[in-house]
């Protein structure tokens, strides 16, 4: 592009969030009037909300107060660790038969997806497997979801502003996307104050879940100027509040900062894409009972070598080396620092936050083909900022376990 003489490389990108995303604690109080308002007006008599909710809803008191008032029935489905396709169905088949208007989720990353895919489903005909990725049809959704309000109550995966959900195939030993521009939810209520009472290893988890969902999108190859402002600005709060969140669970400040970072996390991944950590977390935790986050934890610190090794090896020039050295200025918050600074930063918060090797849940050595194979199919690596060898993926498995 020329402009006045000078020649300027061209730029496209596109960004899109859901419709309204209010964060601050307390937030979760204004859940009724807000849920109230999204309601369709199909039928009058007719107000009725379906919450999902984790297996130990510990928030369900706190909502059904904040939802007095509104004249809203309620509704409960509750999910056991991360939704299968099951658990989707079952979820749809409750929302139709009780009327349903509308989905609010309460609690993790599973829970959220698990409600957005019931959201989604509860809008369009036909079996959920015709939607899904890699295992099903792929086929888009014909109509809007129901209105959908997504309230995190961990600070990790970013799903309340993503356009997808991750569902499990227990019988094909996978996971896949339920995926679409369509599946944003109307209102993501982000309140820190509801992470206070999580448990360390589960705020270790998530966090590191978050942090790289940070670095991925900030080092892929479809990084724009947006997602790298939110994903610096996510790194230096997870950078400086993770390990105080993780020691003092009721650091209301430290919790703020991680759910920005969480929030961030989410709008960068779902704009710019991620990379090979979850390129091999999806196999892995559709072949092993483990949660995402801890995959994701251990994963990060071994990918993030392997990609700046193989940079360093076949594109010694390439942006993303620099990203990668400005990725370590930040998480250290050392101006010279370069790439590898920040792959023993990412090894000494894993160590200090005691991360569980990959060989806590089963896997072994021989494990490791099946997985790397399965990984090459991944939406995800398509946006690794080098395309790593089957050898490589390998080795970073065999040494996070």
């Amino acid at each position: 592009m020329r402009v006045g003489g000078f020649v300027f490389p061209s730029m496209r990108f596109e960004f899109n969030t859901p419709t309204r995303i209010i964060c601050e604690p307390g937030a979760f109080r204004s859940l009724g009037p807000l849920v109230r308002h999204l309601m369709p007006p199909i039928d009058e008599r007719n107000h009725r909300a379906l919450i999902v909710t984790g297996r130990i809803p510990r928030h369900s008191e706190a909502l059904m107060a904040a939802m007095q008032g509104t004249q809203v029935d309620c509704v409960f489905h509750a999910v056991s660790g991360e939704p299968d396709i099951e658990c989707i169905e079952t979820g749809t088949s409750v929302a139709r038969q009780e009327q349903c208007r509308l989905v609010v989720a309460i609690g993790g990353g599973s829970v959220l997806d698990a409600g957005k895919a019931i959201a989604a489903m509860m809008a369009n005909d036909g079996d959920l497997l015709e939607y899904l990725e890699i295992i099903g049809g792929g086929k888009p959704l014909a109509k809007h979801p129901a209105p959908f309000v997504a309230i995190p109550t961990t600070a990790g995966t970013g799903s309340e502003v993503t356009r997808n959900s991750v569902i499990a195939s227990p019988e094909r030993r996978v996971k896949v996307s339920l995926r679409s521009p369509l599946m944003s939810a109307r209102i993501a209520l982000v309140d820190p104050a509801l992470a206070l009472s999580l448990p360390p290893e589960v705020t270790a988890s998530t966090g590191l879940d978050a942090l790289t969902q940070l670095i991925e999108p900030y080092a892929c190859l479809r990084a724009n100027p947006l997602t790298d402002a939110l994903c610096l600005e996510g790194i230096e709060r997870a950078a400086r509040s993770l390990t105080v969140a993780v020691e003092d669970g009721r650091n209301l400040r430290a919790r703020e900062d991680m759910a920005v970072a969480s929030l961030f996390s989410g709008l960068a991944l779902s704009n710019a894409g991620l990379g090979a950590v979850h390129g091999l977390a999806g196999p892995i935790g559709g072949m092993f009972p483990a949660p995402h986050g801890a995959i994701c934890a251990a994963l990060l610190p071994h990918i993030m070598e392997a990609n700046i090794l193989a940079l360093r090896e076949r594109d010694p020039n390439s942006a993303s080396l620099k990203r990668y050295q400005h990725l370590a200025q930040r998480l250290t918050n050392q101006a010279g620092a370069d790439a590898m600074h920040g792959v023993e930063f990412v090894h000494r918060l894993s160590a200090q936050l005691k991360v569980s090797p990959l060989a806590k849940f089963g896997i072994t050595p021989a494990h490791i083909p099946e997985i790397v194979e399965k990984a090459a199919h991944a939406s995800s690596m398509k946006a690794n900022p080098i395309a790593l060898t089957p050898g490589e993926l390998g080795e970073a498995v065999r040494r996070a376990l």
